[in-house]
């Protein structure tokens, strides 16, 4: 283990984590809500912290290993999670308890958006503001965005690339130097919140409003700045430029990277995976529709389509916005909307879940498995796109189901018993590891009536749902300390 490499890369990272309390300071200033001394003190301690890990070990040249880099990702997001929550304990309003605090700061980085926090149209902007921005950077990953400037303190990134990136296929990069790839990914991503802010905002929200939802949007994020989310607007056009652009942000960033350079929108269209996740867009909304004009949920075919449209979307992206109390809608409905969030989006996109592209792998292995009782013998490859699938990736893809599977079951048992319903538990539990945000039942508005033992199982479902089971869990098996 190279312990100076990932000494130094933690101590660098919370370094430049701690200059992302500058901005709520400005924000503060600007609207005179007298909460801007959390943030400079959060600012001053972070750095300090920071600076304290890297300087020590600012002149070691060590290599990092693979191993190392899922140590600093695991690291790191444990970090920030705990110092993303200082200007909640800090603040006179909401002024949170250490477990809230954490709770928030982890859903906010995790893009999770299950919230503790109530009353937010009274909240403090530079609060609100924060709030967001947790959601903005956890996005597409921080982490991602370091790796653009490791190289230039001699420390290679595509470790800590691998590392982060969600999905089962991470060597792939879109540009031959890791850095390239990395600043490919947040120009678009960055690309895409500007469109979405400035659609946000011709659609009638307040410059603010605009700017916060944008980031919680192309995050996948689900955190607002008012208690009704995207209900408050009341708005038809401003629910459809959230489906377009939580959509857009579903699919994997790599084909959005190379539509762009090759100037050729039918690359979407060739993807086996974004073919079938609008697939399942299409047939959850349907069979939503249905259900709520059926049930007399919603009297009219227009409203019905519109509600079970968004509400599919950002559950089924793991986004987690809603412009109706979905938890009161029909059980089938609410159980299916759940449901679509294990599938989640797109690989190689901000969103949580399985992915896309492994439920795609899991049908076809499974039509593998019947195939072979019929014909024993006959070589059937799984193939995606019309190329076979390398075996070692249907394996890791097994694996990762069996894991998800596994943890999910035992964060639901350890949930159910502090002496939740089932039914909050196995939502809350799916809610969290899929980083989705609202579940059904006590936590389908929020989070604040569970016990801290309920939370801090639930931060644990968080950061390993955002980083993809493997990362986290490899941390706790002997081999993966042994020499």
């Amino acid at each position: 283990m190279k312990i100076k490499a990932v000494q130094k890369i933690l101590g660098l990272l919370l370094t430049v984590f701690s200059f992302t309390m500058l901005l709520p300071v400005v924000i503060s200033w600007v609207y005179q809500d007298g909460e801007a001394q959390p943030f400079v003190t959060a600012f001053l301690v972070i750095l300090g912290a920071g600076l304290a890990i890297f300087v020590p070990v600012m002149r070691s040249r060590q290599d990092l290993r693979l191993r190392d880099g899922f140590l600093v990702v695991a690291l790191f997001w444990l970090a920030l999670g705990m110092a993303g929550a200082l200007p909640f304990v800090l603040s006179k309003e909401p002024h949170l308890t250490p477990t809230n605090a954490i709770f928030e700061s982890i859903s906010g980085l995790t893009t999770t958006g299950a919230t503790v926090i109530l009353g937010l149209d009274e909240m403090p902007k530079s609060i609100l503001f924060y709030r967001q921005q947790l959601q903005w950077l956890g996005g597409m990953g921080i982490i991602v965005l370091a790796v653009a400037v490791l190289p230039m303190l001699g420390v290679g990134g595509m470790q800590l690339y691998r590392a982060e990136m969600p999905g089962p296929m991470k060597d792939r990069k879109l540009t031959p130097r890791i850095a390239e790839t990395a600043k490919a990914l947040w120009y678009i991503y960055l690309g895409l919140t500007v469109a979405c802010a400035l659609a946000y905002w011709g659609a009638g929200m307040t410059l603010f409003d605009a700017v916060g939802h944008s980031f919680a949007t192309v995050a996948i994020g689900g955190f607002s700045t008012h208690d009704l989310s995207m209900g408050y607007y009341d708005s038809t056009v401003v629910d459809m430029i959230a489906v377009f652009f939580m959509v857009l942000s579903g699919v994997n960033f790599a084909l959005h990277f190379i539509a762009v350079q090759r100037q050729d929108a039918t690359v979407y269209w060739r993807d086996s995976e974004f073919r079938f996740y609008l697939l399942l867009i299409v047939s959850a909304t349907l069979v939503v529709t249905l259900g709520l004009y059926y049930t007399d949920t919603y009297i009219d075919w227009g409203t019905a389509f519109t509600k079970g449209l968004f509400q599919v979307v950002s559950i089924g992206t793991t986004t987690g916005f809603t412009t109706a109390e979905f938890y009161f809608w029909p059980p089938f409905v609410e159980i299916l909307l759940l449901f679509t969030s294990f599938v989640g989006a797109c690989a190689g996109s901000t969103c949580g879940g399985i992915k896309v592209i492994r439920f795609l792998l899991l049908i076809k292995q499974g039509l593998r498995e019947v195939g072979r009782l019929v014909h024993p013998n006959a070589q059937m490859p799984v193939r995606i796109g019309g190329k076979s699938v390398n075996h070692r990736v249907v394996d890791a893809v097994w694996g990762f189901f069996s894991l998800y599977v596994g943890s999910f079951t035992f964060m639901y048992l350890l949930l159910a018993a502090t002496g939740l319903d089932l039914m909050t538990a196995f939502s809350a539990v799916a809610a969290c590891i899929n980083n989705l945000g609202p579940g059904l039942a006590q936590v389908g508005a929020h989070y604040n009536g569970l016990a801290d033992p309920a939370k801090w199982i639930l931060c644990f479902a968080m950061l390993l749902g955002r980083l993809e089971i493997f990362t986290l869990l490899v941390l706790l098996t002997p081999a993966f300390w042994q020499r």
